[in-house]
């Protein structure tokens, strides 16, 4: 069959298999997407109507490309009919169209509107007013998180409330039930509600399922690692007990669990889908056999995983290189240094990534780049854009500067502190006097924090004076109600004090942080005057986790360092669930390089200001000595004295 070239006998087997359930368990550059548009390809060129096809992923990028995948395979084998009636969709979207369709059974409106998460905050916000919690310090985002998370698990307001058993979830649960009054209100949904909406419909109503399920008969489903209970729900709910479904995922590759996506859904598919059809797509057409043999040793001791075992065709390619930097500027000014001598041999700037385990990271990495002047893009914010690091920076200013209005409508309310959009109004055009009650005892309180950050700004280091800021402004306590985001934020903001004791602590006080304020402004207006020059090529600056899915030449990974990568968890404590995550997010990182990849680490690394000495990962460790390379010269080491 013409429109079955090209690919390799375990992929023709996942496209001829069209009956009954299959799970393809697809290692990383195997072909998944390929693999998914053909089948489809396939199940036109055998008489399925464009319409009994469904295929589901995560994302628009991910949704587009999949569909002009496949619209260009029906052109050109001559099914380009077929092409407008296929749906190809990501959850969300699918979610929208179908409550849409069936809105009088939902009991929606059918024009509902959709609010984004902006939209979300603004209602919580108000939520928390309303029921009296603004006091609280309690942070708007982290109880959306909450909600978001509970519906991603396929829970309602009235089955979370039968969970509740500390005052925390009852507040949650108080929230909810207020914002949910407004959604309703409004008649919209957000973007939760799209799925755990849908399911309620699906579950609810015979007719509208069984709709469903005769309309789609062939159902394919990317990424399917990354599902969450309710999208699981959907799935199953559409397919029914013996329905076609097409599952398409790497355990291998599952490193979302803090966003709900749960590794049940492929471990018990068998269990859910008797006879089921099993396959895997173990040759890879990426990297080269030595990065794979390292990636397979590396995942192999995972525990929690369907056994698979990458293969390449491709050359031998170069073993691993390892970088030992002195500290976190001397392992970024030698990836900066390697990086240079890769581009003068003609390898293309976009063609090379550093990736790393957590955001501060990059504020060493984006100094050595900038230093070096070699062109960069960060994938994310760069440091001084990030909002909690200009947060802090915020209230020092305005600790120094009271009539810095700029800074004092910033920060007033971050955290929350119940002051209201009049208070500050009131308090910009007549000031504090023209305040009473409530509103004054709150504004006061404010500017008290104000004062003692100043007092300590101006008597103290800048790391200290930093440190302090965090803490007193209870922003430090705010985002440690939250979860992996909001805990990013906070490593972001104890990178500041580690960039603060290294530059500016041989300043006297107030001048080392004034120092840094005015660097801090000087970066950021660079950054939006040229943009890098408008320079839109260049070496990629990323965490991992926004690095799945793609690929480059040459990937750096840094800080490989025990408690850094693998992230030690809150408390220090070991969990086999989170040290195979970890160990996932390895993978996920070797195997998006192409050519070879750079390991690094620092013998010494300053974290919330604090100097120590550093044990390198145990990912290292893990690596048989014969995959690394004899270390080629590298600029003379410098000695940091204390």
């Amino acid at each position: 069959m013409q429109h079955m070239e090209g690919l390799n006998e375990a992929q023709k087997q996942a496209v001829r298999t069209t009956e009954g359930p299959v799970l393809v368990l697809a290692g990383a550059g195997a072909g998944k997407t390929k693999t998914i548009a053909h089948r489809v390809v396939h199940l036109v060129k055998s008489g399925v109507p464009g319409h009994a096809i469904l295929a589901i992923t995560f994302t628009n990028k991910a949704a587009r490309e999949m569909r002009e995948r496949i619209g260009g395979l029906l052109k050109e084998h001559g099914e380009q009919r077929a092409t407008g009636d296929i749906t190809v969709a990501t959850f969300h979207a699918l979610g929208v169209r179908l409550l849409r369709e069936f809105s009088r059974e939902a009991e929606l409106d059918r024009h509902f509107t959709i609010f984004d998460r902006s939209d979300s905050l603004r209602a919580i916000k108000r939520v928390l007013k309303e029921k009296g919690y603004e006091d609280a310090q309690i942070a708007p985002r982290s109880v959306l998180g909450a909600i978001s998370r509970a519906k991603g698990a396929a829970k309602t307001l009235a089955g979370y409330r039968e969970q509740v058993d500390d005052p925390y979830r009852s507040m949650v649960a108080a929230v909810w039930e207020g914002y949910r009054g407004i959604l309703r209100k409004e008649h919209a949904l957000d973007f939760d509600d799209l799925l755990l909406e849908l399911w309620h419909l699906l579950q609810t109503q015979e007719a509208v399922r069984d709709t469903l399920r005769r309309r789609y008969q062939y159902l394919h489903i990317d990424e399917y690692q990354d599902t969450n209970a309710v999208q699981y729900e959907l799935i199953r709910l559409l397919t029914g007990t013996s329905g076609n479904v097409f599952c398409v995922g790497d355990l291998d590759q599952n490193i979302y669990s803090w966003r709900g996506a749960s590794i049940r859904n492929i471990l018990e598919f068998e269990q859910v889908f008797p006879d089921a059809t099993v396959i895997r797509l173990e040759q890879n057409y990426r990297s080269t056999k030595t990065i794979i043999a390292v990636s397979n040793d590396i995942i192999s001791k995972n525990v929690n995983r369907k056994e698979k075992r990458l293969f390449t065709e491709n050359p031998e390619g170069s073993k691993l290189a390892l970088i030992t930097g002195y500290d976190e500027k001397d392992e970024a000014d030698k990836i900066v240094w390697e990086a240079e001598r890769l581009v003068g041999e003609g390898v293309p700037l976009r063609e090379i990534a550093v990736l790393y385990r957590a955001n501060f990271q990059s504020r060493a990495v984006e100094d050595a780049f900038l230093r070096a002047g070699v062109p960069y893009r960060v994938l994310g914010t760069r440091f001084f854009d990030r909002k909690e690091v200009k947060d802090t920076l915020a209230y020092i200013r305005a600790s120094l500067n009271p009539d810095s209005f700029s800074d004092i409508g910033r920060i007033i309310n971050t955290p929350l502190r119940g002051i209201g959009a009049v208070t500050v109004r009131k308090l910009e055009g007549e000031g504090r006097d023209a305040l009473s009650g409530k509103p004054r005892e709150r504004v006061d309180a404010f500017y008290r924090i104000l004062g003692d950050i100043r007092d300590v700004a101006m008597g103290k280091l800048a790391s200290e004076a930093i440190r302090y800021t965090i803490e007193r402004s209870g922003l430090s306590a705010h985002l440690a109600q939250g979860g992996e985001e909001d805990r990013e934020r906070l490593f972001n903001m104890q990178e500041l004090v580690t960039l603060a004791a290294q530059r500016y602590d041989t300043l006297p006080a107030p001048e080392g942080v004034l120092r840094l304020i005015e660097d801090a402004a000087l970066a950021t207006d660079q950054d939006e005057i040229d943009a890098r020059s408008k320079q839109r090529d260049g070496v990629t600056l990323m965490t991992i986790h926004a690095a799945k899915g793609l690929e480059f030449r040459h990937v750096f990974i840094a800080g490989l360092e025990d408690g850094l990568f693998p992230l030690e968890r809150e408390g220090g404590g070991s969990d086999s669930a989170d040290d195979e995550e970890e160990r996932r997010l390895f993978y996920v990182a070797l195997t998006r390089a192409k050519e070879k990849v750079h390991l690094s680490y620092a013998q010494v690394r300053t974290v919330f200001g604090h100097r120590a000495p550093r044990i390198p990962s145990e990912f290292l460790l893990d690596i048989d000595n014969d995959f690394f390379e004899t270390p080629t010269t590298e600029p003379s080491k410098v000695v940091y004295l204390d």
